[in-house]
């Protein structure tokens, strides 16, 4: 009975501590899509009556991402939108800097502006925060039983290598290291000095957590709405390749 009381009064107490998290959400050239994703973010309700932020940061887009944020706001003034902008063109890696930076919730989760990722699975990756033990969850495209679009073998194989080359400097057993949906401590990503100003964001921040001291990182399975490159996909093979290079310098340097 006292340790059932006792984890009660954890339990309550981690609850109270979440009181917002921030979705910050990098934008170049989606116009098409900014407001649908926006759209489904709004009717999500969080777990325990969660607030949530949202922080869209512009990278200089060339289409009418920036219109179309603006319209949404005006029409949706009952949100709270943290709207920034790039003046030149740094990359997703930096956008996502400029967001982490201008989080206030107590969490935080990376949210892309297409429509690949599904926002009302915020809710599963909250779980083991809202229970008392996790501070990093990782959602993972390559396990459960959610729904997957079947798109490119090779692509697949690509993500698996190099979560595998990343497991072996980080010693962690994640299935999907490459993965959009990754939900932050936020006290704890903003003291990470963060470097990579394109997609090698996700192995660099991967490496440098994964030694945070008694970080406790867990992986939830989710859905993935793949886009095909005619759909707007940006990332390469060349994006590829600079991820083994940050592997191997943020993994062996630890820089």
């Amino acid at each position: 009975m006292i340790f059932l009381t006792g984890f009660k009064n954890r339990f309550e107490c981690v609850l109270m501590k979440i009181k917002k998290l921030s979705i910050v959400i990098p934008a170049y050239n989606e116009g098409r899509t900014i407001h649908l994703i926006l759209n489904k973010i709004k009717l999500v309700d969080l777990i325990y009556d969660i607030k949530k932020e949202i922080i869209i940061v512009n990278d200089c887009s060339t289409d009418n991402t920036e219109q179309a944020i603006m319209n949404y706001q005006r029409e949706n003034a009952d949100i709270e939108i943290t709207y920034v902008k790039h003046e030149a063109n740094k990359g997703k890696g930096a956008a996502l800097h400029t967001g982490i930076s201008k989080a206030t919730g107590e969490y935080l989760v990376i949210q892309d502006a297409d429509l690949e990722y599904d926002p009302e699975e915020y809710n599963d990756l909250l779980k083991p925060v809202c229970k008392g033990f996790a501070d990093v969850v990782y959602g993972s495209r390559f396990m459960g039983s959610n729904p997957h679009r079947i798109l490119f073998f090779w692509h697949t194989i690509g993500n698996r290598w190099l979560t595998f080359a990343s497991n072996m400097f980080s010693n962690l057993n994640l299935t999907d290291m490459e993965t959009c949906y990754k939900l932050f401590d936020t006290k704890i990503i903003q003291s990470i000095v963060l470097k990579e100003q394109r997609f090698g964001f996700e192995p660099e921040v991967t490496q440098k957590i994964a030694r945070v001291p008694k970080i406790r990182i867990y992986e939830v399975g989710i859905s993935y709405y793949g886009r095909t490159y005619e759909e707007g996909k940006k990332i390469g093979w060349k994006d590829g390749v600079r991820a083994i290079y940050c592997i191997l310098k943020y993994g062996l340097l630890g820089m």
